[in-house]
């Protein structure tokens, strides 16, 4: 019996199918092979066709089918991860109206902002646990005032992976998780925020039914079948945007729960058990994939710009030619924590939001031209991101959140011995890492929503520990050198 998962990207559309007995992967691919295509009409515009993910889909549907050499209808069921915060418009047809408006793209934060001021900074807070921001329910917003022609034909509003699940079973769904994408879900009422939909002026009627994140969704069409070489009705039961299946992948379920990625930006992602937020909005908080009414799970993330970015910059800019991030690791290491007196401070790929939506830019302290040398930067920029998610950490923490455990996937920042170090000396969490992947949550996800694991226990119950990070000892000196950064955060 197999599990098929899919992760619906920004760069590709990756595939994996699982052995649901012995939670193995085996077989698992990306499409397209170069990065996928971002459409910037504008500065701050990002777009991508809808049909391109349905094309790279069919793709890497093809691969992981020839790789496993598996018989299609041995496929019990098929689970979704997709970026958060796209809009896909469809008429009464079901054809797309407009390209995209895809997460990173800008063009609604006034619309966002305007709402958050005139429907009242409490009300959105209190119900929506988030401002309307730059998400979906504002991107639908721009279209209205700006693309009349186009809203005026809009049958129904998606997100990325309702789009790709309805062009498989016909069925038109969401889940309180991808409506708190939006920030159209009324945590008070457990339910779509009526207010907000009549303050846009948008019909209750575009948004799609709402069914649990793990239920039967619909089953596999004969048409959508024969495109994509599945067995017609095969089940999609499970859809959860990226970082609530991250978190899933992880076996992040339960309050006090870190998930934390550090790629080119980085997430930290906390499990609250109840309905609370930022008084600042300085982080975000959506339903996560086991939110319910009676038992809350409040996803709170934390979204950093400027993080493993910086390592690359330093990369580029300073490290001799030829050295591997491994060399940049051994010279950071022959440097004592806290980088004798340097710090880094690396917000310079945009505004924050946990520095209140700021852009300070990247900044560089305490260098002393007779002592320091490229060793001190390469470690004061990796303490530098350390900082940053400590930095979030204590914003979650001051939401009642106590931090003990960090769960992880071995990769990116979290391959650097003195990344994981200086991060679980900081916080004084534990640090697990595992070996795991979007596509492979989203497919033990499905074996949750179809039955065939009774929980996350039972379908995590095979997940690989890579290794797992005690807190040093001596925690004295990271603190000092955090305390000292935190010195030069101006904003």
């Amino acid at each position: 019996m197999y599990l098929l998962g899919y992760d619906i990207g920004t760069s590709s559309v990756k595939a994996s199918i699982v052995e649901s007995e012995s939670g193995k992967c085996i077989a698992t691919d990306f499409y397209p092979k170069s990065e996928a295509k971002i459409k910037a009409l504008r500065s701050g515009w990002a777009e991508q066709d809808p049909e391109s993910w349905w094309k790279h889909l069919k793709d890497v549907t093809a691969s992981v089918l020839q790789t496993s050499k598996i018989n299609p209808s041995d496929i019990k069921a098929i689970g979704f991860s997709f970026q958060m915060h796209g809009l896909v418009c469809v008429d009464r047809d079901r054809k797309v109206l407009r390209d995209a408006i895809i997460w990173c793209d800008s063009r609604a934060v006034p619309y966002g902002e305007k709402a958050f001021r005139e429907v009242g900074p409490e009300k959105c807070l209190t119900h929506l646990l988030n401002s309307p921001g730059n998400f979906t329910a504002a991107k639908l917003a721009w279209v209205k005032e700006n693309e009349p022609e186009i809203y005026s034909r809009i049958d129904k509003v998606m997100l990325p992976a309702d789009y790709i699940a309805m062009k498989m079973t016909g069925e038109l769904c969401t889940t309180p998780e991808g409506l708190s994408n939006y920030v159209l879900w009324d945590f008070k009422e457990n339910a779509p925020a009526r207010f907000l939909m009549d303050y846009f002026g948008f019909d209750m009627s575009i948004l799609p039914d709402v069914k649990p994140t793990f239920s039967m969704q619909g089953e596999l069409l004969p048409e959508a079948a024969k495109e994509l070489g599945l067995a017609a009705g095969t089940p999609v039961t499970y859809r959860a945007g990226d970082q609530p299946n991250n978190a899933l992948s992880l076996n992040v379920f339960n309050p006090g729960e870190i998930a934390a990625t550090a790629g080119t930006s980085g997430v930290v992602y906390a499990v609250n058990g109840k309905v609370d937020c930022d008084s600042k909005s300085r982080v975000n908080c959506f339903a996560h994939v086991n939110h319910t009414a009676e038992a809350p799970r409040i996803g709170v993330l934390t979204c950093i710009n400027g993080t493993g970015i910086l390592n690359s910059w330093i990369k580029r800019n300073i490290a001799d030619n030829g050295m591997s991030y491994e060399d940049m690791n051994r010279m950071a290491e022959s440097v004592p924590v806290g980088s004798e007196g340097v710090s880094i401070v690396p917000f310079g790929n945009g505004a924050e939001r946990i520095l209140q939506n700021k852009d300070t830019g990247c900044s560089i302290h305490g260098v002393n031209f007779n002592i320091h040398n490229k060793a001190h930067l390469m470690r004061a920029a990796q303490e530098g991101i350390v900082f940053s998610f400590m930095y979030g950490i204590e914003i979650t923490e001051a939401m009642g959140l106590k931090v003990d455990t960090i769960h992880a996937g071995n990769a990116n920042m979290f391959l650097s011995p003195l990344f994981r170090d200086t991060l679980a000396a900081v916080s004084g969490a534990t640090i697990k890492l595992f070996e795991t992947d979007g596509s492979v949550g989203a497919a033990k996800g499905a074996g949750i929503g179809a039955g065939i694991y009774k929980d996350n226990n039972e379908a995590f119950a095979t997940l690989k520990k890579i290794r797992e990070i005690e807190p040093a000892k001596d925690r004295g000196a990271y603190k000092e050198a955090y305390e000292r950064w935190k010195e030069h955060l101006k904003f």
